[in-house]
């Protein structure tokens, strides 16, 4: 019986120590989300990431709904470039894992403003 060959995993291209490092990571809590009124897929939320408040329009709506997302605690790009998405503001990054074509949020039971390292 031959063995059975496991899938081949496409990765991006690596990248340095250095270049990681620029890559800022909080735990943030979500204070408040609501969907975003001009996109279905799209959340607006406030996220207190530690004696900071960000609002982080993120395409999760298709798998948690605003309220369920309030008091989540979730992990954050906060050294993002300040972006606007369809209008609204977005000053980081909600992290997500995908597998299969299904999304989940990262959560922690850390306390907000820990860094992720």
């Amino acid at each position: 019986m031959a063995a059975e060959e496991e899938p081949q995993i496409e990765h991006l291209p690596e990248i340095s120590f250095e270049e990681f490092s620029k890559v800022e990571m909080t735990v943030g809590q979500v204070i408040e989300s609501k969907k975003h009124p001009k996109a279905d897929k799209l959340l607006v939320s406030k996220v207190d990431i530690g004696g900071e408040v960000r609002q982080i329009v993120s395409g999760i709506a298709s798998i948690i709904k605003p309220e369920d997302l309030v008091g989540k605690k979730v992990i954050v790009v906060t050294n993002l470039k300040t972006a606007k998405i369809r209008g609204e503001e977005s000053q980081g990054m909600i992290l997500c894992a995908d597998k299969d074509g299904k999304l989940e949020i990262l959560t922690s039971t850390l306390e907000v403003g820990a860094k992720v390292r």
